[in-house]
Formats: C-alpha cells, sequence, structure tokens
C-alpha cells in the first residue's frame, strides 16, 4: 500500500474512532498544527486594546510558560491587565463562555483572577481576545504545602452550587480548540495526535504504539460520575493557579465547564507523587485529600475509579509528546506520564485509604 493509501486508511479508523465523517475526520488530523499554533504581534495587541477599551498600554510582554498568545499588559493609566489572544480556531462563543465562567466566580467569591471589564471579550485579527486583571504574586510553594493549597482550591470549586448560566461540559485540556469539553475530548485529541503522525512511526516503535492508541481507546472518560464546576487543568504549574499576598488564586479558566469532578482531582493527585524513583508521596496525598474533603467527600464509585481516571490527561500529554517528538525528529522520552503503572494503582489505593480513614 503506499504512503496515501496508509494514510486514507488511518482516516478511516480515526472517523470511526471519533465518530466523523472521513472529511472531518481529514480535517482533524491535517489542521491539527494549524488549529493549535498561535503567536499574535503584541505591538498590534496594544493597538487593538487602546482602541476597543480606550486605555493607554505602554508594554506587552509574553506572560505564559507554556502559551505564546498570552501577554501581561501594563498600562500608564490604571493597573496591569492579562490579554489571551486565543487561537483564531477557537470559537468566540469558547471565549465568552470562560467570562461567564469568572462572572460567577466573582459572584460566589470564588479565588479566581476577574475581568478586566465588564465587556471583557472583543475580536483582534480573527482572535478572540479576553481580558483580566492581573494577579500579583509568585509560584505556589514547592512543598506538600502547595498540594493543600490545590486541594483546597478544587473542593471549593467543586462544591460550588450549580448555575444555569455555567452550562458548557468542561474538563478536557483543549490546546486544540476543536477538542474543547468534557474529558472525553483530551482521549480523542490523544488519539487525533497519535493519527496524525501514524505513516512516520518507525517500525521498531509500532508495537509500542499500537499499545498506546489502544489504550486510549479503551480509557475510562469518567461518564456517569458526579459532576460539578471543572477548573480541567489545576495542578500545580504556574500557568494555572498562583500565590497573591491573601491567597492562591486560579487562573487560565479555558479548560472550565461542567463535568465529572474526578477529572480534576485525579490529575491533581498523580501529580502528587515522587521521582526516582516514581512512588506516592504519603505526605502531599493527604495534604490534598484533607483540604479537598473540606468541601467534597467521594463516593465510592468515584475511589473505584479514581486509578483509570488519573490515566486521562497523562494519556493526553504522552500522545501530545509523542506527536511532537515524531515531527521534530527526536527521542520520545514523556511515555513517564504514563509509567509506571504501579506507581497509578499505589497512588489510588494511598488516596482510597486517606479518605476511608
Amino acid at each position: 500500500m503506499t504512503k496515501d493509501g496508509s494514510f486514507k486508511k488511518v482516516v478511516r479508523h480515526h472517523a470511526q474512532d471519533t465518530g466523523q465523517r472521513y472529511t472531518e475526520a481529514l480535517t482533524d488530523l491535517t489542521g491539527l498544527g494549524a488549529r493549535m499554533h498561535h503567536e499574535p504581534a503584541g505591538e498590534r495587541l496594544l493597538a487593538h486594546l487602546r482602541a476597543r477599551h480606550d486605555i493607554d498600554p505602554i508594554a506587552a510582554t509574553k506572560l505564559s510558560v507554556h502559551k505564546t498568545y498570552v501577554f501581561r499588559i501594563d498600562r500608564r493609566d490604571g493597573e496591569s491587565w492579562v490579554a489571551r489572544a486565543f487561537p483564531p480556531a477557537r470559537p468566540r462563543a469558547g471565549v465568552e463562555g470562560d467570562a461567564a465562567i469568572l462572572r460567577f466566580l466573582e459572584r460566589q467569591d470564588y479565588p479566581a483572577e476577574r475581568l478586566a471589564v465588564d465587556d471583557a471579550v472583543s475580536d483582534f485579527e480573527g482572535s478572540p481576545v479576553l481580558v483580566t486583571r492581573f494577579v500579583q504574586g509568585g509560584q505556589l510553594p514547592d512543598s506538600t504545602e502547595k498540594f493543600a493549597m490545590m486541594g483546597d482550591l478544587l473542593g471549593r470549586l467543586h462544591a460550588l452550587p450549580q448555575d444555569e448560566s455555567i452550562k458548557r461540559p468542561g474538563g478536557a485540556s483543549g490546546e486544540d480548540p476543536s477538542r474543547e469539553g468534557a474529558p472525553r475530548q483530551d482521549l480523542l485529541a490523544a488519539l487525533a495526535f497519535l493519527d496524525a503522525v501514524d505513516t512516520k512511526v518507525p517500525d521498531a516503535d509500532r508495537e509500542r504504539f499500537e499499545r498506546l492508541r489502544d489504550k486510549v481507546r479503551s480509557a475510562d472518560d469518567g461518564e456517569g460520575l458526579p459532576e460539578g464546576l471543572l477548573h480541567g487543568n489545576l495542578l500545580h504549574a504556574p500557568d494555572h493557579a498562583i500565590l497573591s499576598e491573601r491567597t492562591p488564586v486560579a487562573i487560565n479558566w479555558k479548560a472550565s465547564g461542567r463535568g465529572p469532578r474526578l477529572a480534576d482531582f485525579a490529575y491533581l493527585i498523580w501529580g502528587t507523587g515522587s521521582w526516582n524513583p516514581r512512588r506516592p508521596d504519603q505526605e502531599r496525598i493527604d495534604a490534598a485529600v484533607g483540604a479537598y474533603r473540606r468541601h467534597i467527600e467521594p463516593t465510592d464509585d468515584e475511589l473505584d475509579r479514581l486509578e483509570a481516571l488519573m490515566y486521562i490527561r497523562t494519556l493526553y500529554l504522552t500522545c501530545f509528546g509523542y506527536r511532537r517528538a515524531i515531527l521534530n525528529g527526536s527521542p520520545f522520552d514523556e511515555w513517564w506520564f504514563i509509567r509506571p503503572p504501579e506507581y497509578f494503582r499505589s497512588t489510588a489505593a494511598a488516596t482510597r485509604a486517606a479518605f476511608r480513614r
């Protein structure tokens, strides 16, 4: 079979796995990189904000560790803002949804970033822009205390009352704007990352590649578990939480929405582990559990499925890294996201024990 024929076969299988038509699956795979990458010009963004909001901005500085479209906006006439000029592939409705959730969180006095102005969403060169107030602060402490802070943030968030204005599904990373929504979208995105490079996989790596793809296909997406308002990416990276003078503050709400609350908590628990060798860290687990359960007591079903849900985001990250390595022609060194399986089992068991003490 020719390489072109092989790719057509991959597209057909991708369509079957994702429930798409062939043309949709083809677009899903061939347009992947363009949908995710966006690097706007800071000077033009300043001009847009000046005209749109009647402010006097003087500098746009890239702020995010991982995102090229997030800027700190310093002003002569007031406090600094954050401007997120999302990839053009992200619909404006998604950004309006971010703003709606931030308004809800402000009404609930939840420690999150705040909108900079009432009309915080605008269009800039085909890109939807969201402006929030810059949160002055630093990184969370690199200690057990960090996991207590994050557990408390998640517990408070999941315990918030349901609100008719917050209906959209959330929990997926959504780096590909076409894969925003419930945690299942992370698994579909992971399949797209793999399928997009299927025909480029070295023969020596084929068996391992197929095992990874089968694991993604069979992963538990959390359907049927108790739901809450999810942040979708609240671990401990500086892109997602800041320690202000008063309290930890959750930022970057692109992945937020309603979904199985365990998906949020499982990702945090995965991050508690020690390294070299990889093993559970009981103190960090106890800190996260103790803080979270002040607000939420998981059900038996949630605790039973904890190990399985720890794989959702980690499979996504593994597949994201695999695609990047294949395209860059570099060795793939990110299997550690899902290794060893004993770590997942023992960490889930230690977490269940902590909740049941």
